[in-house]
């Protein structure tokens, strides 16, 4: 391989990570598999990262990275608290059609770190990262609109995320964007229900 840059090196090992996670599970994702994926040694495995698990720490900020710029909000012009967060499930759902098995390594993710003693903080660290980034596109989205919420961010954030897991996995296993755009519209119906204005 032509010499890259350690952060050059560190990107394609994610990116590794990531198809070998979502293709054949997170067991199958030993540092030999994501190196082969990669294309490079071990010892270039061991030369961008100091373990397995930062790896894993990385591909979680990498995929919640690209999530918080396709669903925190953008330009809204006069658009209602109700469809400001139709608009942020729709950018979510766009880029889980375009890149499902992006999710579904994440969903295998969890499921492994939830098995296995040792993994838990891997679950954990994922979800924050996701209440983190609800929280904040919903504090955006009432701002601009001048509401606020009726229960705490926090516990609308945990609501929406729940809600965009169940869209997340029946898509997954249907491919029906009918199902998923009812499963949207109910989501931002009852969210903006919990928005108070002045």
């Amino acid at each position: 391989m032509p010499r890259i840059s350690a952060a050059e090196r560190r990107a394609a090992l994610v990116q590794a990570a990531l198809r070998v996670v979502a293709t054949q599970g997170v067991a199958a994702a030993t540092t030999r598999a994501i190196v082969a994926e990669a294309g490079m040694s071990l010892a270039s495995f061991h030369y961008a990262f100091t373990s397995r698990d930062e790896l894993m720490h990385e591909l979680i900020a990498f995929v919640v990275t690209h999530e918080e710029a396709a669903v925190l909000p953008g330009p809204y012009g006069d658009a209602s608290l109700r469809d400001i967060i139709r608009a942020g499930l729709q950018r979510y759902a766009d880029l889980l059609r375009a890149d499902p098995l992006r999710e579904q390594a994440m969903l295998e993710l969890t499921q492994q770190a939830l098995r296995t003693e040792g993994m838990e903080h891997l679950a954990r660290l994922q979800y924050d990262h996701y209440y983190t980034l609800a929280a904040a596109a919903l504090t955006a989205a009432a701002e601009h609109t001048g509401a606020s919420w009726s229960r705490p961010v926090d516990e609308v954030a945990r609501m929406l995320v729940t809600l965009t897991d169940g869209l997340t996995v029946s898509w997954l296993v249907d491919r029906d964007d009918a199902a998923a755009a009812s499963i949207m519209d109910f989501a931002a119906d009852a969210l903006a229900g919990l928005g108070r204005h002045a």
